[in-house]
C-alpha cells in the first residue's frame, strides 16, 4: 500500500502534520486502539468505536458459517442476491462486488420504483440480506416487511429466503430470532462507516460470489505497517488529509478513472463526510466531477497519477488505510470521527411528517412539469439555476440531492425531428447526475450529487454540521405506483417525499438554503431540467 505526495504544498503540509503526530506517539496509539487520543469529549464514543482496527484478524471467524450459507444458497440456486442496507451496510458491499465484478442487487432507497423492479427480478430465485446495526433503520425495515410479504404471498417461507446481519441485542436481532432468520451478529465495537471488513461487508458480498478472504488478507498485510511512525501508508494519507484541511485545502476531489477498484470514491465520500462534517469543520468529499482548479480543492487519485496525492494499494487495504486517515483525519481537525451529531434531527423531522396531516406547501413557480418550493425570485427554471449558483459563497459548494430512481432508464423512441428535450428524454437515464454535471460546467465552484434518502446516511451529516457554506438543491419526483409497507400507515412514496421534507426543514433551520424542485413527470420533468440548465 502506497501514498505518494505529487505536489510540494501537499507535501510539505503532510510532512508538518506526520511529524507532529509521531513525535505524540500517535500512530501506535491508535494501532493500539486508545480511545483517548480525540479527548475526554470523545474518549466515551470512541472507546465502543475502534473494533475496526482488529477486523482482518476477528473477521476470520466467521468465515465457516459464511461458507455454509454460500453452499447452502447455490445448492438451493438462490443466485439473485439482494442487500437491504443504508449507508455503511451497503456502500462497502456494492464497491466490493463491484470490484470482484459479481452482482448484487442493493437497495439503499424507498424509491418505489426500483424497490418494485427488484421485487419482480427472480423472486423464486432471491435470498435478501437485510443488513442494519441499530436494527431500527426505517427504510431497511421497510424493506425487509416488503419481502416478508412477497415471500409469503410466492408461498416461500421467509426463514428460508432472509438473512439478517445486525449488531447484538438489536430489535433487528430478536424479530430475525423469533423469524427464524440466519443471523450474522456483527462486532458492537465499530461504527457503520469503518465495518467494510465486519459482517456488514462480508456477507452480502461472499453470497453474491465476492472472494472475501482475500479482502481481509489484503487488510492483514498492510496492519502491521499501521503502528509505525515512518512507512506508514494511514499516517501519510491522514496526514495529507488533515493538514491540507488545515490549510483551507478541504474540498476532496476523488479521482478514480483507469482503476481495477470500482466505485470505492462513493464508500470514501461517507467515511469522510460523516466522519469529519460537524462542529462547522470537515473535509468535503467530491465524487465523479472534474476539479475546477480552485485553490481550496486537493486531488486524491486512486491508482492513478492525476492527483496531488496518489494512493495505491488492494481493495482490502484501501479499506483499512482509509479508516486508519479518516480517523487521524478527525484528530488534526478537531472534531470526534466516530459520531454523527446532526443526522438524527432530518430522521425525526420525517416522523413528525410522516405521523401529521399531509404537509401545505404551495409552489412558488411551475414552469412546465416542474413545481419550484423554497425562496427564489426567479421568473423559470433556468433562473433558479442562475440563482442557486450566484449564491454559493467564495468557498462554498452546490450539493444536489434527487429523491429519484437511481437505476431508472428511458426507452423512448427519439422521433425524427425531435427537439432537445425530447432527445434528452430518449436518449438519458432518468438520472439527475446528468444536471449536476451541467451545472458544474457553469460555476468554478464545486458541485456534489447524492441520491436521496441515500446522502442522508453520508454527506447528509457535512450537509448540516459541516461549513455553514453550501447550497442546496433538491428533486423529487410524482410517484405512479406506490408499494404499502406492511404494518406501517405509510407508503414508500410517502416516506420518500418525507426524507427530502425533513431533511429541508434540517437545512432551512440552520439558516441554508434549500429549493426543492417537483417532478410532475418524472421523465419529462429530468429533460426539462437539462434543458434549463443548458440556457444558464
Amino acid at each position: 500500500m502506497d501514498v505518494i505526495y505529487r505536489e510540494e504544498g501537499v507535501a510539505e503540509a503532510a510532512a508538518s502534520v506526520a511529524g507532529r503526530l509521531a513525535g505524540e506517539g500517535v500512530p501506535a496509539r491508535l494501532a493500539a486502539g486508545d480511545p483517548a487520543l480525540w479527548g475526554a469529549d470523545a474518549e466515551a464514543e470512541a472507546a465502543l468505536r475502534l473494533g475496526w482496527l482488529n477486523l482482518p484478524r476477528t473477521s476470520r471467524e466467521l468465515l465457516p458459517e459464511l461458507g455454509k450459507l454460500v453452499e447452502r444458497a447455490r445448492a438451493e440456486n438462490l443466485d439473485h442476491v439482494v442487500l437491504a442496507g443504508m449507508g455503511g451496510s451497503s456502500l462497502a458491499p456494492e464497491v466490493i462486488c463491484n470490484t470482484a465484478d459479481v452482482p448484487l442487487t442493493v437497495l439503499d432507497t424507498t424509491d418505489p420504483g426500483q424497490v418494485r423492479r427488484a421485487l419482480d427480478d427472480r423472486l423464486d430465485r432471491t435470498i435478501v440480506v437485510v443488513s442494519s446495526k441499530s436494527g431500527s433503520t426505517i427504510e431497511t425495515d421497510s424493506h425487509r416487511r416488503i419481502y416478508e410479504d412477497a415471500f409469503r404471498s410466492a408461498g416461500i417461507d421467509p426463514a428460508e429466503r432472509i438473512v439478517v446481519v445486525t449488531d447484538p441485542g438489536s430489535p433487528l436481532e430478536q424479530a430475525a430470532a423469533e423469524a427464524g432468520y440466519t443471523i450474522f451478529l456483527a462486532d458492537p465495537n465499530v461504527g457503520g462507516r469503518y465495518s467494510a471488513l465486519s459482517a456488514f461487508g462480508l456477507v452480502p458480498s461472499a453470497l453474491a460470489g465476492a472472494d472475501v478472504e482475500c479482502l481481509l488478507d489484503d487488510a492483514a498485510e498492510v496492519l502491521p505497517l499501521l503502528a509505525a511512525d515512518e512507512g506508514n501508508p494511514g499516517l501519510a494519507l491522514g496526514a495529507a488529509l488533515g493538514g491540507a484541511a488545515l490549510a483551507g485545502r478541504d474540498k476532496l476531489i476523488l479521482e478514480d478513472q483507469l482503476t481495477e477498484i470500482n466505485g470505492l470514491p462513493d464508500w470514501i465520500e461517507q467515511l469522510v463526510a460523516e466522519s469529519t462534517g460537524k462542529l462547522g469543520k470537515g473535509i468535503l468529499p467530491v465524487v465523479a466531477a472534474e476539479p475546477t482548479g480552485a485553490r481550496d480543492e486537493l486531488i486524491m487519485a486512486i491508482e492513478s497519477d492525476n492527483g496531488d496525492v496518489r494512493v495505491d494499494g488492494s481493495l482490502g487495504a484501501q479499506f483499512l488505510v482509509w479508516e486508519y486517515a479518516t480517523a487521524l483525519a478527525g484528530l488534526v481537525l478537531g472534531v470526534n470521527p466516530f459520531d454523527q451529531p446532526d443526522v438524527a434531527e432530518s430522521k425525526d423531522n420525517t416522523a413528525r411528517v410522516l405521523d401529521g396531516p399531509p404537509p401545505s406547501e404551495e409552489p412558488v413557480l411551475v414552469d412546465g412539469p416542474v413545481e419550484v418550493y423554497g425562496a427564489t425570485r426567479a421568473h423559470d427554471l433556468s433562473g433558479v439555476f442562475t440563482e442557486l449558483l450566484h449564491g454559493v459563497p467564495e468557498h462554498g459548494y452546490l450539493a444536489v440531492m434527487a429523491y429519484l430512481d437511481r437505476l431508472a432508464t428511458f426507452d423512448a423512441p427519439v422521433p425524427k425531428d425531435a427537439d432537445f428535450e425530447q432527445m434528452t428524454a430518449a436518449w438519458l437515464a432518468a438520472d439527475a447526475q446528468t444536471l449536476r454535471a451541467l451545472l458544474a460546467m457553469r460555476t468554478s465552484r464545486p458541485v456534489t450529487f447524492g441520491w436521496g434518502p441515500r446522502f442522508l446516511h453520508s454527506t447528509g451529516q457535512y450537509h448540516k454540521g459541516g461549513p455553514s457554506n453550501g447550497v442546496f438543491l433538491q428533486i423529487t419526483g410524482a410517484v405512479t405506483a406506490d408499494v404499502k409497507v406492511p404494518g406501517k400507515p405509510f407508503t414508500l412514496g410517502e416516506l420518500q417525499l418525507a426524507q427530502a421534507l425533513g431533511d429541508r426543514q434540517a437545512l432551512t433551520g440552520r439558516g441554508r438554503p434549500a429549493v426543492r424542485l417537483h417532478l410532475t413527470d418524472r421523465a419529462a420533468g429530468i429533460a426539462h431540467l437539462l434543458a434549463a440548465a443548458q440556457e444558464v
